[in-house]
């Protein structure tokens, strides 16, 4: 499957995927968080999502990190309550594929691939003054998740 100038070879026998569509979340936070958890195996993932949703646990941002206020120990770092939210869902998602498909149970899978890419824009306007109108636009998220079992 190619997309966006990338290739994910699927082996159908040994992974699992779930797909997000238009999530209604920062991208750039989106992308951070997809940074965070790239690589680790799915029950620490969902614990690490679930430590950010609890406010236990910041995401380090990397890259989007300008006016972002430092947290002791992770330097610029964010609480992505909602996004974890999400992203918590879609990988939920993707382990209920991996057992339908009858992978392996969940502790032997390892995100192989998470991808955030921008989604649509659902225009909107905000009303002011003198009959005018301002761009109030929601931005949109399409979230890619790829399982793998770990051998």
């Amino acid at each position: 499957m190619a997309k966006f100038g990338y290739t994910v070879e699927v082996k159908a026998e040994t992974m699992a995927r779930a797909y997000g569509r238009e999530l209604p979340i920062a991208w750039k936070k989106a992308v951070e968080l997809a940074r965070e958890i790239r690589g680790k195996k799915v029950e620490r993932a969902l614990e690490y999502l679930d430590n950010v949703i609890a406010l236990k646990q910041p995401v380090r941002f990397r890259r989007y990190n300008r006016w972002v206020a430092h947290k002791s120990g992770y330097g610029p770092a964010r609480y992505p309550v909602k996004a974890a939210r999400y992203f918590r869902k879609v990988l939920e998602s993707a382990v209920s594929n991996a057992e339908y498909l009858g992978r392996t149970e969940p502790e032997g899978m390892v995100i192989r691939t998470i991808n955030a890419h921008k989604g649509t824009t659902n225009k909107g306007i905000a009303r002011r003054a003198q009959g005018r109108s301002t761009p109030w636009n929601q931005e949109t998220v399409n979230l890619e998740v790829v399982l793998e079992e770990v051998e």
